[in-house]
């Protein structure tokens, strides 16, 4: 279903009221389709754009995201389940493995993976590493690791094998416990950019 006008001109004054507001980088995604689509959030304030459902449908997308605006600012979303990619927000199977979308969208252009596990999204029992793993050793672009995180152990494990961690329901319910989540990293070892 594509978005209204009316519904991409409330995302673009969403992104440009975020962008005015907030002194990190930030990637937006949803119901991106076109170059045309992509620059707008882009030119709204968005540091990246993150496609996936439009990507499985039209690959070629990714290729002309790359070519027009930079690989830096293209993140292709991947929604996981038992090793086999999920689309329509993993709500739909289709015919493709996880780590062989992954490499395609790389190869196509993307700069980033942004690679959800429905298993464990939820569970707060840890990310997914095993397919984690999987993807970020068939790739050379960074990948964002997601779905599960519950404490610091889980963010510390999944850095272990990812280039970032995601981190959802932990801060949706208490955001103040970033400021903790982080200490608790930093005692583990773990290496942080300082907060903006």
């Amino acid at each position: 279903m594509k978005a209204t006008l009316e519904e991409r001109d409330t995302l673009v004054g969403v992104v440009r009221r975020v962008a005015e507001q907030l002194a990190i980088p930030f990637t937006v995604g949803g119901g991106i389709r076109s170059v045309a689509d992509a620059d707008q959030l882009l030119s709204a304030g968005a540091d990246k754009v993150s496609v996936n459902s439009a990507a499985l449908a039209r690959p070629a997308l990714v290729t002309e995201l790359a070519e027009k605006l930079g690989a830096q600012a293209v993140v292709v979303a991947i929604d996981t389940e038992g090793g086999r990619v999920k689309t329509r927000a993993g709500t739909t199977d289709t015919a493709r493995a996880t780590v062989e979308w992954a490499k395609e969208a790389e190869a196509r252009g993307a700069g980033e993976i942004l690679l959800t596990s429905i298993d464990a999204d939820g569970t707060r029992e840890g990310y997914d590493l095993e397919v984690t793993r999987a993807v970020a050793e068939a790739v050379s672009v960074p990948v964002i690791a997601s779905g599960g995180a519950g404490e610091a152990r889980h963010v510390a494990e999944a850095l272990e094998v990812a280039q970032a961690a995601l981190l959802a329901s932990i801060l949706h319910e208490d955001p103040a416990r970033l400021t903790s989540l982080r200490e608790e990293l930093r005692g583990m070892g773990v290496r942080l950019r300082d907060a903006a």
